[in-house]
């Protein structure tokens, strides 16, 4: 009896070992085995191949799942040749069943106790541990698995053979055990690490924002087309040193008769090299640097990368009529990253502002994904700030007092400047208060 019962305890704790070493395999970090491995670690050295490749990985999954299903079917036979039989003549003596039907209940009695057990010490546990500490479960039944893995190589080739012919059949491109996330699985990632404490609310915001760079357009980042600090080339250079000296700006553009004629840009360095040289007469003209030039659609990693390979702090934004729609520099594309990047000259630009109402007064240049991610929600809109996505909910110009519910928000114009919106104050409604508004 002792020794049936140390044999189904055995069996049992090698179908946990199956089970910690499939789920460790599979929710391993590859660059953390790698940097055990540098480090001399010598199971991570013998794991690190089988993890790093894609055909290597899926021979490892398939002999952890034949060696599950190896261990539970001898797990059942033996307790059923064992305990079962034992049980039989129990059942028929005292509970006065006939010698069937005592053999029967004796098996679902065994097959019910061996299915609860197995569940919970060879499934639900190894399981668990092998997703909390993926690292340790990988290597640790690496030592159990090596040999596995050459005993169980003809069985490996052959499922693995015919598991891909059926997937093709059905029309399914084989899928290898690779640790892939899109984009917006690493999202989920990033803000169940803020969720368990991991990541601060500031580091979570930085972490999307790096995310989604590909996915933002110039035209979101550029100072629109009505706020750029520009100067006429035809401007004597002393009315330029007193229209440099009361900006906050180190460079502005020049333009020739219109703003969507941008000729160039002057930067004030050489405004000020002008002005300790010899004092030789010169025009605005023949300070003017080239500019940059992208196009509205351009996603904010390309006007990185252009602003990088032109040694250039900023680019004109021109639309598809080749006429400029906003100026994009460099600090817009790192405030993009980091947030609001503070400066000595420049009035800060407003920020959201919690009131004691429980409101929030938002600034209507605030970019959509930010108030999105402040207010925990998310909204399919094409607007890039919350004032165009007001306005667009509105569906005509607004004015102050005007209101616009989206989603579960409700926004209140509280400011209009130069026809756009300047701020909003902004709630959280229910849904029967939502419906009840409309």
């Amino acid at each position: 009896m002792v020794s049936a019962l140390l044999i189904v305890v055995v069996l049992i704790l090698i179908n946990a070992v199956y089970v910690g070493a499939e789920f460790g395999a599979v929710s391993v970090r590859r660059s953390r085995i790698k940097q055990l491995a540098d480090a001399g670690h010598p199971l991570a050295v013998w794991l690190l191949p089988l993890i790093e490749s894609p055909a290597a990985i899926d021979r490892y999954i398939a002999a952890c799942q034949i060696g599950i299903t190896l261990s539970s079917l001898a797990l059942g036979a033996y307790a059923q040749r064992t305990f079962a039989v034992w049980l039989t003549p129990l059942f028929a003596e005292w509970g006065g069943m006939q010698p069937v039907a005592a053999q029967s209940t004796s098996a679902a009695v065994v097959l019910l106790v061996l299915t609860v057990a197995q569940v919970i010490f060879a499934e639900l546990i190894p399981k668990s541990l092998a997703l909390q500490y993926p690292t340790q479960s990988a290597m640790y039944t690496l030592v159990p698995m090596l040999p596995s893995l050459w005993i169980y190589r003809p069985f490996i080739t052959w499922l693995n053979g015919t598991g891909m012919v059926l997937l093709r059949l059905v029309g399914s491109p084989s899928q290898t055990h690779r640790h892939i996330h899109s984009p917006d699985e690493i999202e989920l990632l990033i803000a169940d690490s803020r969720d368990g404490g991991l990541l601060e609310p500031d580091e979570h915001l930085r972490l999307k924002r790096a995310l989604r760079l590909n996915l933002r357009q110039a035209k979101q980042l550029m100072v629109p087309r009505r706020r750029i600090s520009a100067l006429d080339i035809d401007t004597p250079l002393e009315q330029v040193t007193i229209a440099v000296a009361q900006s906050p700006y180190s460079r502005l553009p020049v333009y020739k008769e219109s703003i969507d004629n941008v000729v160039g840009t002057l930067h004030t360095k050489d405004l000020v090299r002008w002005k300790v040289s010899d004092g030789r007469e010169v025009t605005l003209a023949s300070l003017v640097r080239p500019i940059a030039t992208v196009h509205e659609s351009v996603t904010a990693d390309r006007v990185l990368r252009e602003l990088r390979e032109q040694h250039s702090h900023q680019a004109l934004v021109v639309d598809e009529f080749g006429g400029t729609s906003g100026l994009v520099t460099l600090e817009d594309v790192l405030s993009e990253l980091l947030g609001e990047v503070g400066d000595e000259f420049k009035t800060a630009d407003p920020v959201a502002e919690a009131l004691p109402d429980g409101r929030i007064r938002m600034p209507g240049s605030m970019p959509v994904d930010d108030a999105a991610t402040l207010l925990r929600t998310h909204w399919d809109t094409d607007a890039s700030t919350v004032g165009g996505l007001v306005t667009s909910v509105l569906g005509r110009m607004p004015v102050p007092g005007d209101r616009a519910t989206v989603g579960n928000c409700e926004f209140e114009i509280e400011e209009v400047a130069d026809r756009a919106v300047a701020s909003v104050l902004t709630r959280r409604v229910l849904a029967e208060d939502a419906e009840a508004d409309a």
